[in-house]
Order: C-alpha cells, then structure tokens, then sequence
C-alpha cells in the first residue's frame, strides 16, 4: 500500500516553498539518456508522486505534453498555483492507479516520490502504461548532503547533519528505501534495459533560511511535529542560529551553496 505522507495544505505549502527543482547534473543526466534512447521527442510525459510541481517544470521545458499526478489534493492545488508553462496539466490519483490508456505514454517519471508507492503495484502500473521503446526515469536526493560557505564549510555541514540525524529518528520505514540507494526500486523496474547510477552530485543555490525550510519540509520533520511541537520548532530556530554564528552574519537570507548527492534509476521498455 502507498504511505500517504504529504497530504495537508500548511505541509504543501512549505513543500512548494523550499523544495527544489533537479539540479543541473541531475538534468543532464536524464536528458542525455533520454537522447541515447531516442526518448528525447517523447510527446506524452508523466510525472508521478510530482508533489507541488518542480521536476514536472523542469520535463515541461523539454517535452511536448506533461502530466503531474500525486495523490494528495493539497499538494496538486499548489502545483497548479505555482506558475507554469502552457503545456502542463495536474491530475489527483494514486501513483498504482494512472488514468492512462494501455501503451500510452512516452516517458514516466517520478521525482523523490517513488519510496512512497506500492513498489510493486506501481511498477506494474508503469509496464502498463508506458510505450514499447518508451522510457522511466525515477530519481531521488539522498541524505548525503553537505553545505559550503567560505572556510566553515564543514561546521555548517556538522550543523546541518546534527540536526537530520536527530530528524531521521522520526523517518518512516520507506524511507530505508533512500538509504539504500533506490536499489530495490532498481531491482523491481521490469525493463531489461536498465541503469542505475548513485554518484550525481549537484550544487543547489539556497540561504540559509532555504536549508532550515528545507528541513521544515522533510517528513520526520512532519512526525517530530506531531509528537513534540515544542522540540520541533525549538530544533529548527537552534539549527539557524548556530549557522548564523558560524558563518558569523546575521541575516538568514546570506547564500550558501547545499550539495546534494542524487540516485537515478533509468529504463527502457
């Protein structure tokens, strides 16, 4: 069964807020695949579990068509708030139910969503729906993340790393999915044509207040408030400050560049 983990509009909204889009090398990787694979004029893409929309922007600038689907309504009003090109359109389903036509859709893609699915009944959905020569791209960041920042680069990234560590207690088991890299996920895609690479690192341009949103986003963020709102915030306004006096500014909307470790399992019926 699907974790439904996203659902209500105020986590939504943080979502949409401090979530970022693939990054560079993320994109490159996908499109240069896309281009091997012939995949690159595909005309209909969807993006499953596309939360309030980033990496369905990103498809949109490259395809002709594309459809995000996630299965919490909050998240899709979002999506569809936020400003997008023409060609993109939102749907609510569960990622294992895809209002497709058999043999349907050119690319399928799913952005740091896919541990959230029913692994199995999703990937069935997905031989289903997608074309014979059609592609799947299903990608996520990982928890190796690190920040950079003059010569304290690696207090802020201690900080940082503290602070989910602590969050990671309240992580829900899919989450052992990320941990270990996508490799079941990988395991399951029924394509014989398929890749997985682990090593895609990318530089995301954020401030300070970005890394602590980002934080506020994450879902064991989302548990530790519903079990300790106190500690909760208490752990968010602590993280920013000792950022704050290790960089030695005191403005949280000072850069700093967030280096984000991606996996990408990529397949071709």
């Amino acid at each position: 069964m699907a974790t439904q983990m996203f659902e209500g509009r105020g986590h939504a909204a943080v979502y949409q807020k401090y979530r970022f889009a693939p990054g560079k090398e993320l994109q490159q990787t996908i499109l240069t695949y896309l281009q091997e694979k012939r995949a690159n004029l595909a005309e209909l893409v969807v993006d499953v579990g596309c939360g309030s929309g980033q990496g369905t922007r990103f498809l949109a600038e490259h395809f002709k068509k594309v459809v995000g689907t996630d299965i919490s309504e909050a998240q899709i009003q979002e999506a569809r708030e936020a400003p997008s090109l023409s060609n993109v359109s939102y749907l609510v389903c569960p990622a294992e139910e895809l209002p497709f036509e058999d043999a349907s859709v050119d690319l399928l893609t799913s952005f740091t969503a896919a541990h959230w699915f029913d692994i199995e009944k999703f990937m069935r959905e997905a031989n289903r729906v997608v074309k014979p020569g059609g592609c799947m791209v299903i990608s996520t960041y990982t928890v190796d993340m690190s920040l950079r920042y003059g010569n304290c680069s690696e207090k802020l990234t201690k900080i940082f790393r503290e602070s989910w560590d602590l969050l990671l207690k309240y992580s829900h088991n899919r989450i052992k999915l990320v941990l270990e890299d996508y490799k079941d996920i990988f395991e399951a895609l029924p394509f014989p044509d398929k890749k997985r690479i682990t090593d895609i690192f990318d530089k995301i341009p954020m401030t300070v207040a970005g890394v602590v949103g980002y934080l506020e986003s994450a879902s064991p963020y989302q548990a530790f408030m519903k079990n300790d709102p106190k500690a909760a915030k208490s752990l968010l306004q602590e993280t920013e400050k000792r950022m704050l006096e290790t960089m030695g500014v005191s403005s949280c909307e000072t850069p700093v560049e967030f280096w984000v470790r991606h996996v990408c399992v990529l397949g071709c019926k």
